[in-house]
């Protein structure tokens, strides 16, 4: 039987291939994929993640390649993504493995999720493989432990966070592509991103040297950390990496 990998979404603002690049690479290795989000909806990339033309405004370079956008308008169009479970009702005892995605949506309905928190502890309690990418790392931060004076579940492990030298600091809308009035995502605006993912991270671990946000990450040098049971990325450039480090660990488990 194949081990089910439940991936968890945004529904405020998804980045596509944060998504589709573990999505895939779990799917050609054979693992049974399960999508959940928080309104149990498609998780809709935010607009900017689809566009290959975007150019990020601090890094400096197109981050959308177009091969990329045309898969994921392919899982869109094919509704691989369509079906979604409701966090609130998923059950970390009907699967192997745990994985979360990032998005400036992320910090608004994965991260401080109770629900998502309930999950985390249950996979890291059973000893089952957690990954995080970009800000879903925030939800491991904010995930505690009861049994370790509620300190973080990464407190003491080596892993990624997207670098403060990243962090918009302008304002942050979340338009969603394919959005529909049943399922749409918020007009909020937030100044720069919800909060500063590095700094938080290295405050759950206890010791940031073993934070790993380095500024010069790209492509042709992606950042992934394999902690046991974590397997974290630092952002989109590593999202192939990511998906790669997670078919080696649960493989490996098998």
């Amino acid at each position: 039987m194949a081990k089910r990998v439940l991936f968890i979404a945004s529904n405020y603002g998804l980045w596509a291939e944060e998504l589709e690049a573990p999505w895939n690479a779990l799917a050609a290795a054979g693992f049974e994929n399960v999508l959940a989000t928080y309104k149990g909806m498609t998780p809709l990339p935010i607009a900017v993640s689809m566009d290959p033309e975007f150019i990020d405004p601090l890094q400096h370079y197109p981050v959308n390649p177009q091969p990329v956008v045309d898969r994921v308008n392919q899982l869109l169009e094919t509704g691989a993504w369509d079906t979604p479970l409701k966090v609130s009702e998923a059950k970390m005892s009907d699967y192997d493995a745990l994985v979360m995605v990032g998005g400036p949506g992320a910090p608004l309905d994965v991260t401080g999720n109770l629900s998502v928190h309930r999950l985390v502890l249950d996979a890291y309690k059973s000893g089952k493989t957690i990954g995080a990418i970009c800000y879903a790392v925030a939800a491991l931060a904010l995930t505690r432990d009861p049994d370790n004076g509620n300190r973080s579940v990464i407190y003491g492990k080596r892993v990624t966070a997207h670098p403060v030298e990243w962090d918009f600091d302008f304002d942050v809308a979340y338009p969603l592509v394919r959005e529909t009035p049943q399922n749409k995502g918020s007009d909020i605006v937030t100044p720069g991103f919800v909060f500063p993912l590095q700094r938080m991270v290295e405050d759950a671990v206890g010791d940031a040297s073993k934070v790993l946000a380095d500024p010069t990450t790209n492509r042709d040098k992606p950042l992934v950390a394999y902690d046991p049971p974590f397997v974290t990325g630092l952002s989109v450039e590593s999202a192939i990496a990511f998906g790669r480090k997670l078919v080696e660990v649960l493989g490996s488990t098998t």
